[in-house]
């Protein structure tokens, strides 16, 4: 989503209405109807005006198309839609409905984190099909095929000469073919700089194009050991490289920037919501990282309407007034916003049916712009 949309519920401009919901995917129209009623009777509880249930009922009725399991969050202001975004996959946290100063910012900056884009490119011996995605989305950003020379594409049985030239020609049909896939990645890579690039298809018709691929390119690759490509195969393979991919690369940034953090007696960093608070009043902080366990506390600290938008106590408000008080994770993620600063949640990663352990959460970290001042 754009930073417009995110700045537009940052507050200042009047009360708003959300709903962060499971979509709508392929349930029976009573179910849908069912989910619908809930939640606007949840809005109609929290104290929303009527035309913002509205606004938010009517684009509830569009399922958007989006497969299931997937995500949705609303926010109206004045009756009308603000924001409207869809996200495949499931929810990440719980679901959020209400009215008030400040609309929830981390259900939509945890998918955003995840809005990797990246490159497929699912390839045979005769071409490839390239398609631009972003991870956490339901559609292609963009998508191209490669059909390259058909003649001699099968290395006949002949023995002798006969069987070497033609084994030759048959090599050489495919060299040429991946060399023109080959250049369709790296200019996709040189323009477009997708984060990832997964390779899926014949294995001969991969191992050419490997080879002819740029070194920017090939640092990228994902290869996935499947012939996506073939008739009748089935992307389980695919989805499943890209979906770990995108969590290592997440799990990677929030590494980095804890690291970067701690370095040097935290010359660069910040740690605890004191020391993280004061860094963002000063807009010192470039990328935050939260523990997803923080997301869960009740701790409150303040939202401010004006620089330095966040404070601890009322004392460290200077002359900015009061939102409202809001859970730690959210202040901060919505200073850290008003500020230019990044985002990342620490998520955690269980398997199916594995049982959560019980911790307390680690606490917020900043990664500064210019070194703190001596502590």
């Amino acid at each position: 989503m754009s930073e417009a949309a995110l700045q537009s519920l940052t507050g200042g401009n009047g009360a708003l209405t959300w709903a962060y919901v499971d979509g709508a995917g392929d349930e029976p129209v009573p179910t849908r109807e069912a989910r619908r009623r809930t939640v606007r009777d949840a809005l109609a509880d929290a104290g929303a005006p009527d035309a913002d249930i509205a606004a938010i009922d009517g684009a509830l009725e569009d399922a958007g198309g989006v497969p299931s399991p997937s995500a949705r969050y609303l926010a109206a202001r004045g009756g009308a839609l603000i924001v409207d975004e869809h996200f495949s996959g499931e929810r990440l946290g719980p679901e959020e409905l209400g009215h008030g100063p400040l609309a929830p910012l981390l259900p939509l900056l945890r998918h955003r984190s995840a809005d990797l884009l990246y490159l497929v490119v699912e390839t045979t011996r005769d071409g490839a099909d390239l398609r631009l995605e972003r991870a956490g989305r339901s559609r292609e950003v963009s998508a191209e095929s490669i059909e390259g020379r058909t003649d001699t594409l099968t290395k006949v049985r002949t023995g002798g000469w006969s069987h070497r030239r033609f084994h030759a020609r048959a090599e050489e049909t495919w060299k040429h073919n991946q060399s023109e896939v080959a250049e369709a990645v790296d200019r996709i890579v040189r323009e477009r700089h997708p984060r990832f690039v997964a390779i899926s298809g014949d294995v001969r018709a991969r191992q050419l194009l490997l080879e002819q691929l740029g070194p920017t390119s090939r640092d990228r690759v994902v290869e996935v050991d499947a012939n996506t490509r073939a008739d009748g195969a089935d992307d389980d393979a695919l989805l499943a490289a890209v979906s770990e991919t995108a969590e290592h690369l997440l799990d990677d940034a929030v590494s980095t920037a804890r690291d970067r953090a701690a370095a040097g007696d935290r010359e660069s960093g910040a740690r605890g919501t004191a020391e993280v608070v004061a860094a963002l009043q000063q807009s010192q902080v470039d990328t935050l990282v939260l523990d997803n366990r923080l997301l869960e506390a009740d701790d409150t600290i303040l939202a401010l309407d004006a620089e330095p938008w966040v404070a601890v106590r009322d004392d460290d408000r200077l002359t900015a007034g009061t939102v409202a008080t809001a859970s730690v994770a959210e202040a901060l993620a919505r200073a850290a916003v008003l500020t230019g600063a990044e985002v990342l949640v620490a998520e955690e990663r269980t398997e199916v049916g594995e049982e959560r352990e019980e911790r307390v959460p680690e606490p917020p970290v900043a990664l500064l712009r210019w070194p703190a001042a001596a502590r």
